[in-house]
């Protein structure tokens, strides 16, 4: 399972080559089971608004996916598609100061936002991780968002929509939207997918309206449920990922 197939201008959705959930002779819980690191970069006098970090995490997902060095036979392919053969896992850790300039030395990309900064990375076995990231703290990313956070900027937008109903970590709430992006990314065309790259990754992380999140949960779009291993119960539905061409599908 790889992302290679990211500019194949196909209108068959391109799910089938590297969607984990679509390898049904693949048993996900007794493979070898592999993480995708994320760290937020949070200083102390400056720390990131938790939208602008959410929404950065999930570009961050995006960006390693289609990294080179992910596809193919690049250096990281094989870590990936170890890691999608397996639970899809992602953990967010924090870093500032020196910390973060000793993640920044590790094979790995940085993604900006409006001021978040998020470093991911090739996946590693979950028990494997390199020391300067196992040393980070898991704890520590809860953030605020000091401004009231515009609404989603038109339909052409793709945007993750956060359970209402869920008092998630801003470190949790990122590994969920990361995972949201990747379920609508797995369910596009080539050419949809090449236009989101060619866009940057253009994408909104929102909490529902309490009385929308019934529709959008039920209403076909991607749904991130949860694994159960931190903060939230097992099954929770955490994202809808309502991407527009994902939408008109419907």
């Amino acid at each position: 399972m790889s992302s290679q197939h990211t500019n194949d201008t196909s209108a068959v959705p391109a799910v089938g080559s590297d969607s984990a959930f679509r390898r049904e002779h693949v048993l996900r819980d007794e493979a070898p089971q592999f993480v995708l690191p994320l760290v937020v970069r949070i200083e102390k006098a400056e720390p990131p608004a938790r939208t602008d970090a959410l929404e950065t995490a999930a570009r961050a997902v995006l960006v390693l996916l289609t990294d080179e060095r992910a596809q193919g036979e690049g250096e990281w392919a094989q870590a990936v598609r170890d890691w999608q053969d397996a639970r899809i896992r992602k953990v967010v850790r924090r870093a500032r100061g020196a910390e973060w300039r000793k993640a920044e030395t590790l094979p790995g990309v940085t993604v900006h936002g409006e001021a978040a900064q998020v470093r991911v990375f090739p996946p590693v076995p979950l028990d494997g991780w390199p020391k300067e990231l196992a040393k980070l703290q898991v704890s520590g990313t809860d953030l605020d968002d000091p401004e009231p956070v515009a609404a989603a900027d038109g339909p052409a937008l793709p945007v993750l929509w956060l359970n209402p109903g869920l008092d998630m970590s801003a470190g949790k709430a990122m590994a969920q939207a990361g995972h949201a992006a990747q379920l609508a990314w797995w369910e596009l065309t080539g050419a949809q997918r090449a236009a989101w790259r060619e866009s940057g990754f253009r994408l909104a992380v929102r909490t529902a309206p309490r009385e929308r999140w019934v529709e959008l949960s039920g209403s076909g779009l991607p749904v991130v449920r949860d694994a159960g291993f931190t903060e939230i119960a097992p099954g929770s539905a955490t994202v809808v990922a309502d991407h527009p061409a994902l939408r008109a599908r419907l």
